[in-house]
């Protein structure tokens, strides 16, 4: 996840539902899917399960250059999560994350949604599909890339064709890619949408230039209303992979107790069924990402504090005000 400063005025202007339907095709315009059975799958995951946004607290990024993340710093992050979530999406297949399957299979995770940071690099891919092979189970779906076209590693076309790709490679798999909810709407992006069996979105009311002096009900609220203004645009469920607030700094008006209240609504105003839900952003903080890549020159503080949960894997109030999940229950 970027920082959006650049965006915010196209962001604070949702797109009128009429119009968005309209230029999009709506659901008239889905292609007929092999993944029925995994999508069914995750509908009763976004109903019953509660998911989080997972980078292993062991994984740095400096310079471009990857320190994987560790077999045991993932089996201690995951051991602290499952106490509150059963379900992972993750950002990478490789750099370490080819073991979380196996070890969110042994902590009794139920849905695990794989992302693949890069899919047209085989080796990642390959990566995916082995987890898909070995735990077919516990994994329903891949996210074919994470802001690729936001950020233009990518467009519309070739993702729409890679997507097509891993299809026919993996015909019982749920397949999405994720982008900030803005992205969807274009009209360009609407032979991708047709060919994703979910949408996975960004939405963050941070980046909203009426978020520091607004409510945390405004601001849960401007979520559910990218929702609504997605739901003819989807030909599956929608899940919110990205939504929260930074714990720090102070300064900018970020707080522990902010992200608390912020989740807080976020649950009243947005209870999870089959056709929408959210995840929890992120799991862990991740100090590193202050200084990581933005189109933003600077460092940005608050991009280290997104975590339920500090470096050292304790839990903020956020994560504190959460119900602890029994191990059993499916």
């Amino acid at each position: 996840m970027q920082l959006r400063a650049a965006l915010l005025t196209a962001l604070a202007a949702l797109v009128p539902l009429g119009g968005a339907a309209a230029a999009g095709g709506g659901r008239a315009g889905c292609q007929a899917s092999s993944a029925a059975p995994a999508v069914a799958r995750l509908r009763t995951a976004l109903e019953r399960q509660r998911f989080v946004a997972y980078q292993p607290t062991s994984l740095r990024v400096v310079d471009g250059q990857v320190s994987p993340a560790d077999p045991a710093g993932i089996r201690a992050d995951l051991t602290v999560l499952r106490r509150n979530f059963d379900a992972l999406i993750t950002y990478d297949a490789v750099h370490g994350a080819e073991n979380i399957p196996a070890i969110a299979a042994s902590l009794d995770f139920h849905t695990l949604i794989i992302g693949v940071w890069d899919p047209a690099d085989e080796a990642q891919l390959a990566a995916a599909v082995a987890a898909v092979q070995r735990f077919p189970d516990l994994v329903p779906a891949l996210s074919l890339g994470n802001e690729l076209l936001f950020a233009r590693r990518s467009d519309p076309a070739a993702l729409a064709a890679l997507i097509a790709r891993v299809r026919a490679r993996l015909p019982g798999i749920a397949l999405s890619t994720t982008e900030p909810f803005h992205v969807y709407y274009q009209p360009e992006t609407a032979a991708l949408r047709a060919g994703l069996d979910f949408l996975l979105v960004n939405v963050h009311p941070i980046f909203q230039p009426w978020f520091r002096d607004a409510s945390d009900a405004t601001a849960a609220q401007f979520v559910v209303n990218v929702l609504a203004r997605l739901a003819p645009l989807a030909c599956g469920p929608i899940l919110v992979k990205e939504s929260g607030v930074p714990s720090a700094p102070a300064s900018a008006g970020y707080s522990e107790a902010r992200q608390a209240s912020f989740y807080r609504e976020l649950r009243r105003q947005l209870p999870p069924d089959g056709a929408r839900a959210f995840a929890y952003f992120a799991a862990f903080d991740a100090p590193w990402r202050a200084y990581d890549a933005s189109p933003v020159p600077g460092v940005h503080p608050e991009e280290a504090h997104w975590g339920l949960y500090d470096a050292a894997r304790q839990p903020k109030l956020a994560a504190r005000e959460l119900a602890r999940l029994p191990l059993a229950a499916r």
